[in-house]
């Protein structure tokens, strides 16, 4: 996408997808939205459930808001690790930041990560 900016990219990237038993586990009604914690940092984003995901594994696009929770290391090929990330995901009624406050959120916490 393009506009990053745009109220579509923040909808297509500022979600976490789960299982509909963790979705369900969570106590999460309607489309709440759930904090996703790593080693790394943690975000808020939106949940959704995804029926072809397992049990245990989430998914987060690959944008801004997936990188507030990775590594910055790359391995040489200039993409961090996106998969693998040990995460825990709760509940909570905390919003979801535009990219602009994620942006300036990052920079506080260390730099910026994008």
């Amino acid at each position: 996408m393009e506009a990053k900016t745009s109220p579509e990219f923040f909808k297509a990237a500022s979600f976490c997808a789960l299982s509909e038993e963790d979705y369900d586990a969570l106590g999460i009604s309607g489309e709440g939205n759930v904090l996703v914690r790593t080693e790394f940092g943690e975000i808020v984003v939106s949940a959704k459930k995804d029926e072809g995901l397992p049990p245990g594994v989430i998914f987060i696009p690959m944008g801004p808001w997936a990188n507030a929770v990775v590594g910055r290391k790359t391995g040489g090929c200039g993409t961090p690790q996106f998969k693998g990330e040990k995460v825990e995901v709760e509940r909570t009624k905390m919003p979801v930041m535009e990219i602009r406050e994620l942006f300036a959120d990052m920079k506080k916490q260390g730099g910026d990560r994008s």
